[in-house]
């Protein structure tokens, strides 16, 4: 007799939704951002019911950002899923239709249409293994309108298991021999510790090599904390000196692009020889001849480099005239900043204020930032101390990143170290793109601290008074500067307008104390709103922030 039971799960039908879903799931996808709408609601919907966490976000912008910090932090980079016209609509059209499969695939690893229901976790599973292997980036799956509610049989659908961890790839053993040696003969050494290598979770290798050899290091904005800023072998605070004098320069998983000044003169030695350790051999040569290059997992090829430089006893000299000069340097920079931060003069100058935030920050938070001042000085006083803990406007300098990095800090923290907070400190132009999400971080609850540096402008803006004055001839559209925005507004007014708690400060006093309220209130989240005086700027530099290639 035939098996009736096996017909009837054959015959079992599944929507495209779960299939979706069940595929995002397969893939250990923990975290969906976003806002829905036909046709996608049932997509979301279908995967909180897996255990998925969906967390609604006011833009999409914004919910992209968060969903790209979450790859950064926990490994599993970022997956678009974008909805598109019914497929007998094509052509004709339809609502929102557009190109998206071809328009992605310029600015993503992998960009495709499922060709049917029973293709999704085909599709998902290579979207995911394309997002993870070799240098990490962004994906795109497009489904069809159609597709979400369309019924399927559930044998039909082929089980596509969980794609493997990103394969661990090792430089070349003749490489690994030359670096050593170049930088056993270097006068004057340097690590540069970029983003990759947090990525790669190089911490304990880097650390050792930096500890080993008595090698000074700096860290790029988000290769902070891979080994802590306080560790006596940083020299951040004399990032200009260290640049330009150098004569080796061993790159960890950063580029030699605009933040890092294109590795060309003036801010470096003609001469300079660049070891540029990454996972993507096309950066590899960027913009300069590197003396060597080790292609590999950066975790994998510093374990590698310690492994030579372990064969025969030595380590960098730590009285060398190089390391004088770098601490003549340093102390000269601290004391400049601290004689800014010490002034008592009201409105506050970015420097005092974050002398009063680093005194207070718990040592083991997340510290997002943006803005101009705001996020450049601010990356050079507080201080990270674990890695993966800072996340910044990056390489391409984007505004209005603070409030989804932030998010998905949160998230994150909540779910694997309950007590960890999240600093968000955003300059009152960079707050302005993303605002709104404040209400997603009070609908679910999120302890974030917002800090809003506010100097009434895009880098600078006017004080009230003059405000008025210029109002007086003419119409703002007419007389008002391009950068500047309006005078003494009350963000924390947008927080406690959700039910969190908003703050309006002026003085030091204040600031002590509502980041002290802040921090001790764990259920709630906050918004502090600093006001600062509005032509503060950062102390004089070596160099203009982007220098020009000399090309």
């Amino acid at each position: 007799m035939p098996d009736s039971n096996f017909a009837e799960r054959s015959e079992e039908q599944v929507s495209g939704a779960k299939v979706i879903a069940q595929a995002l799931k397969t893939q250990d996808v923990e975290y969906v951002f976003g806002i829905v709408g036909i046709p996608v609601t049932e997509i979301a919907i279908a995967a909180q019911q897996l255990g998925i966490k969906y967390i609604g976000m006011r833009n999409e912008q914004a919910a992209c950002y968060a969903a790209s910090a979450i790859g950064y932090l926990t490994g599993r980079p970022l997956l678009v899923i974008g909805g598109s016209p019914e497929r007998n609509q094509e052509t004709m059209g339809a609502f929102q239709e557009f190109p998206q499969v071809e328009a992605c695939r310029l600015y993503t690893k992998f960009s495709a249409r499922p060709s049917s229901i029973e293709a999704v976790p085909f599709v998902i599973e290579k979207a995911v293994r394309s997002s993870i292997y070799g240098r990490p980036g962004a994906c795109y799956v497009d489904i069809p309108a159609d597709f979400v509610n369309l019924q399927v049989n559930v044998s039909s659908i082929k089980h596509v298991e969980r794609c493997m961890s990103a394969p661990i790839s090792m430089a070349e053993t003749s490489a690994v021999c030359t670096a050593a040696s170049v930088i056993k003969n270097a006068k004057q050494p340097l690590l540069i510790i970029g983003k990759g290598a947090a990525y790669a979770h190089a911490e304990e290798s880097i650390q050792k090599l930096v500890e080993q050899y008595k090698l000074p290091f700096l860290p790029t904005p988000m290769g902070k904390g891979v080994v802590p800023d306080n560790h006596p072998y940083c020299v951040g605070a004399a990032r200009s000196r260290a640049l330009q004098f150098a004569d080796v320069i061993v790159l960890f998983g950063a580029r030699l692009n605009w933040i890092l000044h294109f590795g060309l003169p003036p801010r470096y030695q003609p001469d300079v020889k660049f070891i540029q350790v990454d996972i993507c051999a096309e950066e590899l040569g960027n913009n300069v001849k590197p003396a060597v290059t080790l292609l590999g997992d950066i975790n994998a090829v510093t374990k590698q480099l310690l492994e030579e430089l372990d064969k025969t006893p030595w380590q960098y000299p730590p009285e060398s005239k190089w390391w004088k000069t770098l601490r003549e340097k340093m102390k000269s920079n601290e004391a400049a900043s601290k004689e800014l931060a010490s002034k008592k003069s009201l409105p506050m100058n970015y420097y005092t204020v974050f002398y009063h935030v680093q005194e207070q920050l718990p040592r083991d938070c997340f510290v997002v930032s943006e803005g101009a001042n705001t996020m450049d000085i601010g990356r050079t006083v507080l201080q990270n101390y674990l890695p993966r803990h800072r996340l910044d406007a990056g390489t391409f300098g984007t505004m209005g990143v603070g409030l989804g990095f932030a998010i998905a800090a949160a998230m994150v923290a909540k779910d694997r170290s309950p007590g960890q907070r999240v600093i968000c400190v955003e300059g009152d132009s960079a707050f302005g793109f993303s605002g709104m999400e404040v209400e997603t971080i009070c609908r679910y609850n999120l302890p974030i601290i917002l800090l809003v540096v506010n100097n009434n402008g895009i880098y600078q803006g006017f004080d009230t008074d003059t405000w008025k004055e210029m109002l007086k001839f003419q119409d703002a559209a007419s007389v008002v500067p391009p950068m500047c925005l309006l005078p003494n507004s009350h963000y924390e007014q947008v927080m406690t307008a959700f039910g969190g708690k908003g703050y309006f400060v002026q003085t030091p006093e204040e600031l002590q104390k509502s980041l002290r309220q802040s921090l001790a209130d764990t259920a709630k989240p906050s918004l502090i709103n600093i006001m600062i005086e509005p032509q503060a700027t950062r102390k004089t530099q070596d160099f203009h922030w982007l220098t020009r290639s000399n090309m």
